[in-house]
């Protein structure tokens, strides 16, 4: 094989390819135009599995049949392949969110409902909690618990943190507070986030509290969830959050804000 291990497992990677389509590939890319025997025997594929590669290559839009004898592939412009490859990455998208919506009136969605509701009715109030990996699953766990939220949001973050959480979440919060909701964001300011906090009191109460160096999320007294290290300090994709579904602790630690929210 001409190309290295490594960087075939990047294109798969990068285009979504299996092991022999990327290697059929880039043995008719460093050809430019081949038949399917030379092709498997550059890309080491079995020649039974090179057709059926090539086929599929065809129908991606990586390679294109010519007509004569023998058949014979010209490659695509690697270029043309990426515009190609993000075509249909997009349109799949579309077609899936499309799809999506369509549950939110079916009665899919109303039976999966069902067995959720009947499944928690014998889950123990204490095993209602979990451990979210990685700051992407965190705030969509953070936008999930806010977005049941009927009476109160207390939100308190870093410097840093409150800019990344009100990118996300800022959609949610404006419904929220629309509705009634009382929203409150605690997170120092700092010359970075200084105009977003400005622009935040609009839907929110804020509080400027160095004082405070934590992260976590109350939502109705009812459940919290609490980040376990200070963002500075990990990576994004070894972020650790805590849910817990606890009116008890939920309480205590909106009521501390609460005190130190008065005297600020």
């Amino acid at each position: 094989m001409i190309v290295k291990e490594d960087f075939l497992n990047k294109l798969r990677q990068f285009f979504g390819l299996n092991l022999y389509e990327v290697r059929i590939w880039t043995a008719l890319l460093s050809r430019g135009v081949s038949t399917a025997g030379e092709l498997s025997d550059i890309g080491d594929v079995p020649r039974s599995r090179a057709y059926d590669v090539l086929e599929s290559l065809e129908k991606k839009g990586f390679a294109m049949m010519k007509v004569g004898k023998p058949i014979k592939y010209l490659a695509v412009e690697p270029k043309e392949v990426i515009e190609r490859v993000k075509r249909s990455i997009k349109d799949d998208a579309e077609k899936n969110v499309s799809k999506l919506k369509d549950l939110n009136h079916s009665d899919v969605l109303g039976e999966l409902s069902s067995l959720y509701k009947n499944g928690v009715e014998f889950v123990e109030p204490a095993d209602l909690s979990g451990a979210i990996r990685g700051r992407h699953n965190i705030y969509s766990h953070l936008e999930t618990m806010i977005k049941r939220a009927n009476k109160s949001i207390t939100l308190v973050t870093t410097s840093k943190g409150v800019l990344r959480k009100l990118d996300t979440l800022s959609p949610s919060l404006s419904k929220l507070s629309k509705k009634g909701v009382k929203i409150r964001i605690v997170a120092p300011t700092t010359d970075e986030n200084k105009q977003a906090m400005k622009e935040v009191t609009k839907i929110a109460e804020i509080k400027d509290q160095k004082g405070i160096d934590a992260r976590f999320c109350v939502v109705d007294g009812n459940e919290i969830m609490f980040m376990m290290m200070h963002d500075d300090k990990v990576h994004p994709s070894y972020d650790i959050g805590i849910w817990v579904n606890t009116p008890y602790f939920a309480n205590a630690m909106e009521n501390l804000l609460d005190l130190s929210w008065k005297k600020a």
